[in-house]
């Protein structure tokens, strides 16, 4: 097993008083050369939105783009006409391909927004953009991890373009989670959302990342309660 750890105060931040925003991996103003990528897996960004506040519209293509809320609502505007608004427990896809323009909002006049905006780098290019919002809630279950993202013809409603599995969960503590990898030359990424866990002796706190390469399985202890998201991705880029 090979492994880099990303500790969380290590992580790219910036405050721009509407947006506090940590980068885990070299985004915008934030370049670390030695924090790249993890595989396909390009952008980790933990965002915290003032209310009423966001990112006005502009564009992204080809890039595999997921938000995941984990607290407050979300509002989503695009170019082909989309406008939806989620909140925990439901996550959006994006598909950008030969290019779309989006807009990403704090729906609520009072309360935080904070999300995961994720991006993979997808395995085919310049395909018709596409969006959909998935409520994902039917598929979490207390201590187990929770497959909620998969590569195209895989068992889950929401796919990427690409060799992708993301998985969620939130766990007691003194739980003992082993994740079998699903892939051919792929790695993990497990970000620990809340609480303490350990893999093998290495021991990580919220907002700590870690990767893994070169493994079969995975053991996740949790030392405290713990909320986890797990990111199984092909490491070519």
């Amino acid at each position: 097993m090979k492994c880099i750890i990303d500790k969380a105060a290590s992580r790219g931040f910036f405050d721009y008083g509407w947006l506090k925003t940590y980068h885990t991996f070299s985004f915008s103003d934030y370049y670390n050369p030695e924090r790249m990528h993890f595989g396909a897996l390009r952008v980790l960004n933990d965002d915290t939105v003032a209310p009423s506040k966001g990112f006005g519209m502009h564009p992204h293509n080809n890039m595999e783009v997921v938000s995941i809320p984990l607290e407050g609502y979300l509002r989503h505007g695009d170019n082909v006409k989309n406008e939806t608004t989620i909140s925990f427990g439901e996550i959006q896809v994006m598909s950008t391909g030969l290019g779309m323009y989006h807009s990403e909002y704090n729906a609520s006049d009072t309360e935080l927004l904070k999300f995961l905006q994720i991006w993979v780098v997808p395995n085919v290019k310049n395909t018709k953009p596409e969006y959909h919002n998935f409520n994902i809630r039917p598929l979490l279950k207390h201590n187990e991890l929770s497959l909620f993202i998969s590569p195209h013809n895989g068992p889950t409603d929401a796919h990427l373009l690409q060799d992708a599995w993301f998985s969620i969960g939130s766990f007691d503590a003194g739980k003992t989670i082993s994740y079998r990898l699903q892939g051919t030359n792929t790695g993990i990424y497990v970000f620990v959302l809340d609480g303490n866990i350990a893999i093998q002796d290495k021991v990580l706190q919220g907002r700590d990342g870690i990767g893994i390469w070169e493994v079969d399985e995975v053991t996740i202890e949790t030392i405290s309660v713990s909320r986890i998201l797990v990111i199984e991705v092909s490491l070519k880029e």
